[in-house]
C-alpha cells in the first residue's frame, strides 16, 4: 500500500475565525467554500476545515474536545529567518503563541502555535530536510 495522506480534517468551532487565521496568517486560499466548510489544495493533500459538529455527525461520534497535546501539524519552512516571523503573523490572525521560536537541542528552529481551535501547528526550519519547489519536504538525515 502507498503510503500517502490524501486529507486531514480538522474539526473547527467557527469557520470565518478559521478563515482569518489561515488566510490571513498562513497566506492560503480555499480551493472551495461551503456553509460548514473549508478545503485548500495542499502539496500533494487537501486540507479540510469542517464544523465539528457536522464532523462529528459524519463520523457518528459524539463532539469531542481536541487532542492538544497529542496531535501537531507542522509548517516547514525553507530558512532559519522566516519562523519568528510566520509565528508573529498567525498569533496577529487569531492564533495563540504555545511556544516561542527557539532551537532545539537536535538542530534547526522551530515554535508552535494554536489555530484558534487550539489545533497545534509547529512552524520549524530544519536544514537536513529540503523542501523542493511545490513545498514537498524530504527526510533526510
Amino acid at each position: 500500500m502507498q503510503q500517502q495522506v490524501a486529507v486531514i480534517t480538522l474539526g473547527i468551532g467557527d469557520l470565518a475565525r478559521a478563515r482569518r487565521f489561515y488566510g490571513e496568517g498562513f497566506g492560503w486560499t480555499p480551493v472551495y467554500e461551503g456553509e460548514d466548510i473549508l478545503f485548500y489544495q495542499m502539496n500533494g493533500f487537501v486540507l479540510g476545515l469542517w464544523a465539528k459538529d457536522a464532523l462529528a455527525q459524519d463520523m457518528q461520534r459524539p463532539v469531542a474536545g481536541h487532542g492538544a497535546a497529542s496531535v501537531a501539524l507542522a509548517h516547514n519552512v525553507a530558512t532559519q529567518a522566516e519562523v519568528a516571523p510566520l509565528i508573529t503573523r498567525l498569533v496577529e490572525a487569531g492564533g495563540v503563541l504555545l511556544r516561542a521560536a527557539d532551537a532545539p537541542p537536535h538542530g534547526g528552529m522551530r515554535g508552535y502555535v494554536a489555530d484558534p481551535d487550539g489545533h497545534a501547528w509547529e512552524i520549524a526550519w530544519n536544514p537536513a530536510w529540503p523542501i523542493d519547489a511545490e513545498g514537498h519536504v524530504t527526510f533526510a538525515l
